[in-house]
């Protein structure tokens, strides 16, 4: 009797740690092909909006609509950049929308195409108004975005989510670096290449040279995304396909339905909770996309680093860069071992650490006479705090794949989430530069005033990172 009980207590010990082992799912292998596609979507975005940049401020200084007022600059080209999200803000719900009644290529062939056309008439552009209807044309027919984030989630479950997620930042990071290289070296080729562009054509166009290598770039992948890439929405597949991905017939017509669903019916708690942390995640990261470069370029005595151009430029690079390639090498792993919500609780605990880092750098400035290895060692700390606050990222665009009850409601969840990031990034840089320039001109808080409420919005979206769920499953668990 001793025997036969000792050796069911040791059963009963041992099971279960067998049956927890046994009930991990293994990881599932990454579509590599698709998701490489993808990644080239993914990479000729940041390229075609970024490529401007160099040469914006020079464009509208040459239009004259400033009458000489060099410092209304500014002004005119945010509200250049600005209308691009206000109008893809407007759009993009109902291009996701779509996605989930026609198909996901469908609407990146209508965001591909009209991307291409944009930038080639932004680099005709010889009025302000015209530059403004390129830019607002680019993000009325741009909904790629959210249906990039619906394929990769149609495309992935819960084991290889955030493997797939991580490489969104590397890829924009690349584009971001590409983008401004094309459009400083290419600009104005009649000044450099005299011989080579000697037509009349250069010297009345002078910046449609990037654009058109830009537009070249959003060309091939469009080609390559029609010959390629496969339709990820069950019912808009081929029956065929369907079969072999495991997707059977009978589940198609349920889902169908979901993608007519009046959208307050998918507006659960889950995914209000989710979509809010989006926008805020955004709002700050745009807020803090601003003030740096800004602070970067402040004067000492006013409280900022006082850097030049170059400098800032490449700084900016560095975060650019390190970012990137700090989520590749080691955001999956960190999520495997953390948790989704783990990992974007403690990602965005470190925001009001970031912003604590611009008043140190001041003070340090101050009473040292200057920049020197302290203040540039501060620096790298806020770069370190910038890589964790990046992972945020990754985990809330799984949290908002997961909110959706069917794949065919996907596109409409992400088209959500993407609606408020975009009104974020439209209102919030403007909103953070402008608090920057009241706390230095009146003196608030010892012109401290801007990070204090940055902090405060930060403490706010930790909270709201309290209440996503404890855990990410598949929809079909």
């Amino acid at each position: 009797m001793d025997t036969s009980n000792s050796h069911e207590i040791i059963v009963n010990e041992i099971t279960p740690l067998f049956h927890a082992e046994a009930s991990k799912k293994p990881k599932t292998p990454l579509p590599k092909r698709q998701i490489g596609i993808l990644m080239m979507l993914q990479l000729v975005e940041p390229i075609a909006s970024t490529s401007i940049y160099p040469y914006i401020n020079q464009l509208i200084s040459e239009l004259g609509i400033t009458r000489g007022n060099h410092a209304a600059v500014g002004y005119y080209a945010g509200i250049i950049e600005s209308l691009f999200f206000v109008a893809q803000a407007l759009t993009v719900l109902r291009w996701t929308r779509l996605s989930d009644r026609i198909g996901r290529k469908p609407v990146l062939v209508i965001g591909l195409s009209g991307a291409c056309i944009s930038i080639l008439c932004f680099g005709l552009s010889r009025t302000f108004w015209s530059l403004v209807i390129s830019r607002c044309m680019c993000g009325f027919l741009n909904g790629n975005a959210g249906v990039m984030k619906t394929m990769v989630g149609e495309l992935t479950d819960s084991t290889n989510m955030a493997q797939a997620f991580a490489m969104f930042p590397i890829v924009w990071c690349i584009g971001g670096f590409v983008g401004p290289l094309i459009g400083g070296i290419l600009a104005r080729p009649q000044d450099n290449w005299p011989a080579l562009f000697a037509n009349s054509f250069w010297g009345k166009y002078p910046y449609f040279l990037p654009c058109a290598v830009a537009a070249c770039w959003i060309a091939l992948a469009l080609l390559m995304m029609s010959i390629f890439s496969e339709e990820t929405l069950s019912t808009q597949r081929r029956p065929m396909a369907s079969a072999t991905l495991g997707v059977p017939s009978s589940e198609s017509l349920p889902q169908q339905s979901m993608a007519y669903t009046p959208l307050q019916s998918l507006l659960t708690p889950t995914v209000v909770v989710t979509i809010a942390n989006y926008a805020m995640l955004a709002s700050l990261d745009v807020s803090f996309g601003a003030l740096l470069p800004l602070f970067l370029s402040t004067p000492t005595n006013l409280g900022g680093l006082g850097f030049t151009p170059s400098s800032i430029g490449s700084w900016l690079a560095f975060f650019g860069i390190m970012v990137g390639v700090f989520q590749v090498l080691f955001f999956a792993k960190i999520v495997d071992r953390l948790g989704p919500k783990r990992l974007f609780c403690m990602s965005v605990s470190c925001f009001p650490s970031v912003m604590v880092m611009f008043p140190i750098m001041s003070w340090l400035v101050s009473t040292r006479g200057g920049v020197d290895h302290v203040v540039t060692f501060t620096l790298l700390c806020q770069l370190v705090l910038m890589m964790i606050w990046s992972m945020a990222f990754g985990t809330v665009f799984m949290f908002i794949t997961a909110s959706a009850p069917t794949n065919t409601a996907l596109g409409a969840i992400h088209g959500l989430g993407q609606t408020s990031a975009s009104m974020a990034r439209a209102v919030g840089p403007a909103l953070a530069t402008s608090l920057f320039a009241v706390s230095k001109e009146r003196n608030l808080l010892a012109g401290n005033a801007v990070y204090v409420v940055l902090i405060i919005l930060g403490g706010a979206l930790r909270w709201l990172g309290s209440q996503l769920p404890d855990e990410i499953q598949d929809r079909n668990e």
